[in-house]
């Protein structure tokens, strides 16, 4: 006898033997238990999951005798009967299979349907299937739907499809539609091994997963790629065969890629790129075992219990989690959806093996500074702090007292400023202000630091309309020509540190400073990008005569060459200093206090509308709504 593939030696015979899709056996086996049977079924899903097997299974469980010729429909066909071995071996008359792909006209419609008006010759049932049943012209789709709506009793309608969205919606109503989903590698894995058993081949697990892997959930496939393993491991499955079959990147390489990536070495990222292009390994293979590998990695730095729990047979797991040790969580995303995107990019170069490169090396490109090396470095300087006591300063206190600021707040439609008391926070001109409102990512709470009370005769524009919400810090409106933060009086201690005298109570020195420095670069358009988000979202911690220290929240935010371009950029306003960024929580960034002065403006906005008598008069006469998010604060001149 000639040999059978194992993908039709394995076929399911019963529902019983069906892997990886209870969901549908059980439907099945439910409603042919109780005899509810619907006259037309829709499978989809991709090829080699089971849509062919189940509609034969379905077929013989409609007109299975039994083994004693008593039997009547039942979900457990026998298997021995006439009406099982002929549905099996493809003779059964009153089974019918139609390969719409090439029979998609009318006429073959047509003549399919002619013969639903006899009664079935040998079974209970008149079976039809249809294959690929989306290819079929329009015309012919027409042609069966009166058929398929009040078919005979004795007539069953069994349609396939990998592409349900091709298929009218005047045939979906008429069918009762199950989707096959695609299989898991572990049931593909599992399934594998019982038919390896059967065989008496010997396999290796690593083979086999490999196999399970390339299948990409199709049960088929993954029969024919192990027949085609057999033979070319000469009767058995081991891993170094099986990888050198599938072209599949040995997971060393991919290990050692991850671990160079994290240590920031390049040079091993080039010479493991070399290396694959001269034992002529697949460049897309080992970004997909890459993002396998992230995946793993991403999942243990999640939850490491769990995914500790679920990779106990993997033996590349202890080695999968150094590196998820190894790696922050904030860099494996961003290789994995660097490899994932990268997987694209390949096709377009010249060069997959340089393509491949160029992606790998783009993480270190991105990749953030060593924060760890910037604090060693910060910890060798003595930098004076804005808590430096006020003892320190020689000169005396009355005449280096800061020229109090009159604080106003901004109008958004012409009402007129109701001057505040004054207040050590300072920021810019409302244009520059509305300029820069966008780059203020982080939304979150200034501290109140303005507590003066409101004049008399002006209270808080949203004292009528709504409950007051928190008070935020005032914006002062500084005069050209008035001095800012950089002009307060300054003194010298005995070893020649420049000193900056502390503010006035509830503000801070070094953060109006600061927040005036950037401002003024963000103006001139000195910093952009990058450059830019680091000085907005950074705080000034201490400053000395050539070293200034920052704080940021976020690593990213340090990434390259950043802070030497802020440097050169402070250097052209006349500080010449070096910059040294720590990551540590901020309290007052030039971000924080454009963005408290947004939400300022908006509030003061939305009250000055509810506020006002004919915007009053008509919600009030006519019901009118301010519908919420569509009130924007301006600036007038």
């Amino acid at each position: 006898m000639s040999y059978v593939v194992l993908a039709r030696k394995y076929r399911p015979r019963n529902f019983t033997e069906m892997v990886g899709q209870g969901h549908v056996v059980q439907a099945l086996s439910n409603a042919l238990t109780t005899q509810r049977l619907h006259h037309a079924y829709l499978f989809t899903g991709t090829r080699g999951v089971g849509k062919t097997t189940v509609s034969r299974i379905l077929a013989k469980s409609l007109n299975c005798l039994g083994a004693d010729g008593q039997g009547g429909i039942t979900a457990e066909p026998c298997g021995v009967c006439q009406a099982c071995t002929d549905i099996d071996s493809g003779r059964f008359v009153d089974y019918t299979e139609l390969d719409a792909a090439s029979n998609r006209g009318v006429d073959e419609v047509q003549a399919l349907l002619e013969q639903a008006v006899y009664k079935p010759v040998q079974g209970r049932f008149k079976v039809f299937m249809i294959d690929e049943v989306h290819m079929l012209t329009n015309t012919a789709f027409n042609a069966m739907l009166k058929t398929l709506e009040e078919p005979p009793e004795y007539l069953k309608f069994v349609l396939a499809t990998t592409d349900p969205q091709k298929v009218p919606v005047t045939v979906l109503s008429r069918c009762l539609q199950f989707n096959l989903r695609p299989m898991a590698p572990e049931t593909v894995l599992e399934h594998l091994q019982q038919v390896l058993q059967a065989e008496n081949v010997p396999a290796e697990v690593q083979a086999l997963r490999l196999l399970s892997r390339a299948a990409r959930g199709s049960m088929r496939d993954a029969l024919s790629l192990t027949d085609q393993a057999i033979a070319f491991g000469g009767g058995q499955l081991q891993e170094a065969t099986v990888r050198q079959m599938l072209g599949a990147v040995d997971r060393s390489y991919v290990l050692r890629l991850i671990d160079a990536l994290a240590r920031a070495d390049g040079a091993t990222v080039v010479d493991t790129v070399d290396a694959l292009r001269v034992n002529g390994l697949n460049a897309a293979s080992t970004l997909e075992e890459m993002t396998g590998v992230l995946q793993r990695m991403a999942v243990l730095q999640a939850v490491p219990d769990r995914a500790q729990a679920e990779g106990l047979d993997d033996p590349d797991e202890a080695q999968i989690a150094r590196l998820a040790q190894s790696l922050p969580a904030d860099e494996t995303q961003l290789l994995y959806s660097l490899c994932l995107h990268g997987r694209g990019e390949l096709g377009l170069a010249p060069d997959e093996y340089a393509a491949l490169t160029m992606v790998l090396l783009r993480l270190m490109a991105f990749k953030p500074a060593n924060t760890a090396a910037v604090s060693a470095a910060a910890e060798k300087k003595t930098l004076k702090t804005a808590e430096a006591p006020v003892a320190e300063v020689v000169a005396p206190a009355a005449a280096l007292a800061p020229t109090p600021v009159p604080m106003v707040r901004l109008p958004v439609v012409n009402p007129p400023p109701a001057v505040a008391p004054p207040a050590p926070v300072r920021a810019p001109q409302p244009s520059a202000m509305a300029v820069s409102a966008p780059a203020a990512a982080p939304q979150m709470p200034a501290e109140p630091v303005d507590d003066a009370p409101w004049p008399e005769d002006d209270g808080p524009p949203w004292e009528e309309a709504e409950p007051a919400p928190p008070r935020v810090m005032a914006i002062p409106v500084r005069d050209a020509g008035e001095p800012g933060p950089a002009d307060q009086p300054q003194a010298r201690d005995e070893h020649g540190t420049q000193t900056v005298l502390p503010a006035a109570p509830g503000g801070s020195v070094e953060g109006d400073f600061w927040f005036e420095t950037v401002m003024q670069l963000v103006r001139a358009e000195a910093i952009t990008a990058l450059v830019r988000e680091l000085g907005l979202q950074s705080q000034l911690i201490a400053r000395d005569t050539d070293q200034w220290m920052l704080r940021v929240e976020r690593s990213s935010l340090n990434q390259g060459n950043t802070r030497e371009r802020l440097a050169t950029a402070l250097k052209t306003i006349g500080h010449e200093v070096r910059l040294s960024v720590e990551i540590g929580s901020v309290s007052d960034s030039p971000a924080r206090r454009v963005a408290a002065e947004a939400a300022r403006r908006q509030r003061e906005a939305e009250a000055h509308i509810l506020n006002d008598p004919f915007v009053q008069t008509m919600m009030r006469d006519f019901g009118g709504k301010i519908v919420p998010g569509t009130l924007k604060a301006i600036t007038t001149a």
